[in-house]
């Protein structure tokens, strides 16, 4: 099993405090290890780390290869030299959620002057460094620093809307482009050495500290990514390069009428044609920046929901049937065991479960899923297995303490429906309790860590306490997500010491730290 009575928390980097209006990977990421390990913390659990595109959401991002440049930590920048420290001033930003629209604006000018710096002056120890990273990386790094030169110079424009000839990498055009903008080529690729080196300071703190980072691989990717412009064979788009059909979900708990995500379908059978090489790529990628990965919507391995870009709502689709096993089993022989978490969540069907199991990958439970069913629902904390990851929520949740108020609800529920609901979920906390307590909060989490599942992942949000207006991402809704941070002081020794007591209580995160 990949996790053996552990907990730990989920936060996305860009959660973090500091001064400069979104989280970083500096010194404010390092604390925040160090405070895993205070509360007695074995685990950190991160969202997607690519460069985002549409929505600022991480499940939309310009690359499955590259890390965002976005979360480089201005201090580091002007500790390495990069930029004085009076430039960064233009960039603080009061305490409190992300304007992505500003911080943008004022961040991306100071990113490129930081990498245009590092580029004039790579030598030595740098430069060697920098030549050794091009090379390693070099299956995806010289495309993306060519697609994110090509967006700037197209002011941002999707990739299908470019000239026809680099639409289709003509390889003149393609040649052409890359001469003539070498500069900011280079600089694209400097911004992902900064990025890796920041990270990989980060990666060896957790090491240090025995935390397991689990990081997170969106099935489908966006439409408008430097990996459909580059491998255009390996999705069902047409001569254009536009979609023929698209990735969502049928009509399920979050929406009446499903979820049209609108991400491009893989050709899979060009995908086998070459033993998934792609794909074998994009995990290993990944496994360099984190311990474990989550594959979200895994169900899509077994079968996905196709829906004809024609369509406006996610109504009209169909399940058609995915690669099943065949990825995997090569990727447990580029890996051995596979450190990976399967997000199983929404209509699970056996074919899903089969698969899962097969390969022995961890499943998803979810506290807040628990009590719209029978007594037989598998995400009722009773019925937890060892070989699986127990959530009070995710990403796309209420907060657990938004929830317990009633202060959100699915769209697809009735209000006798949630009254049913929170019926059966008081019930359950009084037989658990023998009682109700007065903190039903604490009480869920409780549960949680003294459940048989082998691993637990907090929500940062639910141990703060916080509501609704801290939810990160309401599903359907294409603004206002992925916003929130939280503020140092919100973290008190009193909560990190409740969590602490009830973790060891639960006897998680006992084993020896080297």
């Amino acid at each position: 099993m990949l996790f053996q009575r552990e907990s730990g928390l989920l936060l996305h980097p860009t959660s973090l405090p500091g001064p400069y209006g979104i989280g970083e990977i500096g010194a404010s990421a390092l604390h925040w290890l160090d405070e895993l390990r205070a509360m007695e913390q074995r685990i950190w659990q991160v969202l997607p780390l690519g460069p985002t595109g549409f929505g600022d959401s991480p499940y939309q991002s310009f690359s499955s290869f590259a890390a965002a440049p976005l979360l480089l930590s201005l201090d580091s920048l002007v500790e390495r030299g990069l930029l004085e420290r009076s430039a960064t001033m233009s960039a603080s930003f009061a305490e409190g959620n992300i304007d992505f629209g500003s911080v943008i604006a004022a961040r991306l000018p100071l990113l490129r002057r930081a990498a245009r710096e590092f580029v004039r002056g790579a030598q030595g120890a740098d430069g060697a460094a920098f030549e050794k990273f091009r090379r390693r990386q070099s299956g995806w790094l010289g495309d993306w620093a060519l697609f994110d030169a090509l967006k700037q110079v197209h002011e941002a424009r999707p990739w299908t809307e470019w000239p026809a000839d680099l639409r289709a990498r003509d390889p003149a055009a393609v040649a052409r482009a890359r001469e003539e903008l070498a500069e900011p080529i280079a600089e694209a690729e400097a911004l992902q050495f900064l990025v890796d080196a920041q990270w990989s300071a980060v990666r060896g703190h957790a090491r240090a500290l025995g935390v397991t980072i689990v990081g997170d691989i969106p099935i489908f990717v966006a439409h408008d990514s430097a990996d459909v412009w580059q491998h255009r064979e390996l999705f069902e788009v047409d001569a254009n390069g536009q979609p023929e059909s698209v990735a969502g979900v049928p009509p399920d708990y979050f929406s009446r009428t499903g979820q049209r995500w609108g991400n491009p379908l893989f050709r899979w059978s060009a995908h086998a044609a070459e033993d998934y090489s792609w794909w074998r790529a994009r995990v290993r990628r990944a496994l360099e920046l984190v311990d474990v990965v989550r594959i979200d919507h895994f169900r899509g391995f077994a079968a996905y929901w196709e829906i004809p870009a024609s369509e406006p709502t996610a109504i009209k689709g169909r399940w058609v049937p995915g690669p099943g096993a065949d990825l995997f089993e090569l990727l447990r022989r580029d890996l051995g065991v596979l450190p990976i978490i399967a997000e199983d969540l929404g209509l699970i069907t056996p074919d899903v479960a089969a698969l899962r199991d097969d390969l022995a990958l961890p499943g998803m439970r979810v506290f807040q899923f628990a009590f719209g069913g029978d007594v037989d629902n598998p995400h009722l904390p009773d019925h937890y297995v060892e070989n699986c990851v127990a959530y009070s929520g995710t990403h796309d949740n209420d907060t657990l303490a938004g929830w317990l108020a009633g202060e959100t609800t699915a769209s697809t529920r009735t209000t006798v429906a949630v009254r049913r609901e929170r019926a059966r979920f008081l019930r359950y906390i009084r037989r658990k309790k023998r009682r109700l307590p007065a903190d039903l909060r604490w009480a869920c989490l409780e549960i949680l860590l003294s459940s048989r599942a082998g691993g637990v992942v907090l929500p940062l949000q639910d141990v703060l306490g916080v509501g609704s207006e801290a939810r990160m991402n309401t599903p359907g809704r294409a603004d206002g997500n992925w916003r929130w941070r939280f503020r140092g002081e919100e973290l008190t020794p009193s909560i990190k010491s409740k969590l602490a007591r009830r973790t060891l209580a639960a006897g998680r995160n006992a084993r020896v730290i080297g």
